[in-house]
């Protein structure tokens, strides 16, 4: 037998840069990761960002309180409706505005973002299957997002940037009728996930390609301020709702939904037991919505010319993606003096990512451990 030399690949040992993204759409689409490679294994990544909207904290602060509603709708496209709030809120606490928002405009708030929640949820569902090569179950994920959105349109007249809570309350009340067509839906919705759950979550191919992938270390969960279906998926109960109640959570029985493994598949299937579980939250509020009359709006002064005392706050609610903050601060005049953005997804994109997923992690499922966390770009830029 012919023994034959060893033959050397020395390429092989060199480090490939490669560049994902910029690319849209996408919730991760509008940033880019700058990755070295060693065959298709990962050693070590950065994440870019500026590709989309910046300076949002700056421009606001450069405008008179109602003119950043529209700006605070572009913190995250596909979930506007939680900062829309949060500005509101933070203004209101300021000006002394807080105790008079009526009963109405309350639950009309959680009604709303519980919907954004749930639509901005499915989109993430979504975005997992058509990652690992299930692209019926992202379509089927995108349609029912839009039979959501139809409802946003029947709301608020828009069905991408509501601009629905506003400060004092909201803009409109509910339409005639519109709790039997949001029934529909959700009965659409539900009707929908036992052949999602077959198809995707039952897969031995889907489970293969998520499970024990992109693990995100318990310990590191409070260290870095992880929360939202990343910290839940690591078995941690953090949930704003119920930790720091705003509005009137408090009187809504909901329980936290967690896993253990904290890996790509548990964080989906956290979600998707969310969306199921948003579907009862938006049965319950419209159920108390019915029983409580009055107006949706509080009376608010002339918005050209309204100033704030001098004061700080910081307002705080649950996204899709964990715990949004605004911290606001006003010095008496007709503009705030500084707004600063808790983006639920920041630790997640930058240290997260850099230093304890990216490395080692195999480029094929680069995609799908960035939609599983996730990121919104603007919160990164603002």
């Amino acid at each position: 037998m012919t023994d034959y030399p060893k033959i050397e690949h020395p390429h092989l040992e060199k480090e490939v840069q490669l560049w994902i993204g910029p690319q849209h759409p996408g919730v991760t689409g509008n940033m880019a990761i700058q990755i070295w490679m060693t065959g298709d294994e990962i050693q070590r990544g950065m994440t870019h960002v500026g590709y989309l909207h910046r300076g949002f904290e700056k421009l606001m602060e450069r405008r008179k309180y109602i003119q950043s509603h529209p700006i605070v709708c572009r913190m995250c496209v596909a979930e506007p409706d939680t900062t829309e709030y949060l500005l509101s809120a933070g203004l209101e606490e300021l000006s002394g505005l807080s105790e008079d928002i009526p009963e109405r405009a309350v639950w009309l708030r959680m009604l709303n973002m519980e919907m954004a929640r749930l639509a901005s949820m499915l989109h993430q569902i979504g975005g997992a299957a058509g990652g690992t090569g299930l692209g019926i179950v992202g379509t089927w994920m995108y349609v029912l997002r839009d039979y959501m959105l139809d409802r946003f349109e029947e709301l608020s007249g828009a069905r991408v940037y509501h601009m629905f809570s506003t400060i004092g309350g909201v803009r409109r009340d509910l339409p005639d009728n519109f709790a039997e067509r949001m029934e529909g839906t959700l009965k659409t919705i539900e009707d929908r996930f036992p052949t999602v759950e077959n198809l995707m979550f039952d897969s031995f191919v889907w489970r293969k390609r998520t499970k024990g992938i992109t693990v995100i270390p318990r310990e590191i969960i409070d260290h870095y301020g992880i929360t939202g279906p990343a910290a839940r998926a690591a078995g941690v109960k953090k949930d704003t709702r119920r930790d720091f109640p705003y509005l009137a959570y408090d009187q809504l029985e909901f329980e936290t939904i967690t896993a253990e493994n904290s890996d790509i598949f548990d964080r989906t299937w956290v979600r998707k037991q969310e969306v199921l579980q948003g579907c009862n939250l938006i049965r319950k509020i419209l159920k108390r919505l019915e029983k409580i009359d009055g107006p949706h709006m509080a009376k608010i002064p002339n918005m050209l010319t309204w100033r704030i005392p001098r004061g700080q706050t910081y307002v705080r609610a649950e996204s899709s993606r964990g715990e949004m903050g605004y911290y606001i601060v006003t010095d008496g005049s007709d503009k705030m003096r500084r707004i600063h953005l808790r983006g639920a997804s920041y630790v997640l994109a930058f240290p997260v990512l850099e230093r304890h997923l990216l490395p080692g992690m195999n480029l094929s499922d680069l995609h799908t451990s960035l939609v599983s966390l996730p990121t919104c770009p603007p919160e990164l830029e603002r």
